[in-house]
């Protein structure tokens, strides 16, 4: 899995790992997880692709429940419903 890193409430810099990437009327979004061990429990996270600059990409939590829902059930058909998504 494909690492990236997040800063987290406090702006320290937190390791994820990108698990599945997919779009949805014309935006990217990438299912996340805080752990790389697929045996173990992990922190899932959907995130959006909000700005592309070169190499460096800004993901954002999404906000609006309904557009959540969509990528959601979207991301559970891709990895199967052991991903536990929530909002």
């Amino acid at each position: 899995m494909e690492p990236i890193y997040l800063p987290d409430e406090n702006g320290n810099q937190t390791k994820w790992f990108v698990i599945e990437e997919t779009q949805l009327s014309g935006n990217k979004y990438i299912l996340v997880c805080d752990n790389d061990d697929e045996n173990e429990d992990a922190e899932a996270r959907i995130l959006k692709e909000v700005s592309v600059d070169g190499d460096d990409v800004i993901y954002e939590d999404i906000e609006d429940e309904n557009e959540f829902d969509a990528v959601a059930k979207l991301f559970n058909e891709l990895v199967g419903d052991e991903a536990d998504i929530e909002m």
